[in-house]
């Protein structure tokens, strides 16, 4: 019987990951290192940002025999908060879809905790979450590792077993998969592509939910909802 639902952020209440695809994949062909979409959104969506540049300075060391110039994380922020500020939106109908729900919930995101917080203020979801949200800062390892799952379940007094994870990334399914959580796959995001169900259920999703019009009523059955 599920009692809590656990949320992904990005992608799946505010519709981020798109503008963080237009800065970074922009951003590195600049330096000579080119990415097909869903290869990158493959390896590297749900990492938290210190093991998401650590790769790709792997990677640049790899591939052009230098690392990536010292503030390459620095200017993707800069660029990343600014299309933020300017585009932000929420995923539609995630805002009247949470503010129906009533069962336990919260949010588990790799984000770090003051641009967490700046996104869900901005599309006026923090207080409908307010104080279950998590970031990758509560932990000491974030996605594809179960910490923040079972972090977000234990702060809901809630067993792990008993918890529904909506994630939109591959490494979000692995990380609610490992810490014993039903999971299913959210495909609604703006930067989905063909290939993001195929990913999605590769890595565990129990299920595919196209949008926020089919997630309600999905949640509402899953939890018992008359």
């Amino acid at each position: 019987m599920i009692s809590a639902v656990i949320f992904d952020c990005d992608g799946v209440l505010v519709d981020s990951e798109v503008l963080a695809l237009e800065v970074e994949i922009v951003a590195l062909a600049g330096f000579g290192l080119d990415y097909e979409r869903g290869e990158f959104q493959a390896r590297f969506m749900g990492m938290n940002n210190d093991t998401f540049f650590a790769a790709l300075d792997e990677d640049s060391r790899i591939r052009r025999g230098a690392p990536l110039p010292p503030d390459f994380r620095n200017t993707c922020h800069a660029r990343y908060h600014a299309l933020l500020d300017a585009r932000l939106t929420e995923v539609a109908g995630a805002a009247s879809a949470i503010a129906s729900f009533m069962h336990p919930k919260a949010v588990a995101s790799s984000s770090e905790a003051p641009a967490l917080e700046k996104k869900l203020r901005k599309v006026g979801l923090w207080e409908h979450f307010a104080p279950h949200i998590y970031s990758a800062d509560h932990v000491a390892r974030s996605k594809p590792a179960p910490d923040l799952f079972l972090h977000a379940a234990a702060a809901l007094e809630v067993p792990p077993e008993a918890c529904l994870v909506l994630e939109d990334s591959a490494n979000g399914v692995a990380g609610a998969r490992a810490a014993g959580m039903r999971v299913w796959g959210f495909l609604g995001g703006g930067h989905m592509d063909e290939g993001g169900a195929v990913r999605l259920l590769a890595a565990g999703a129990e299920r595919l939910v196209r949008d926020w019009n089919e997630a309600g009523p999905l949640l509402a059955d899953a939890l018992g909802v008359p």
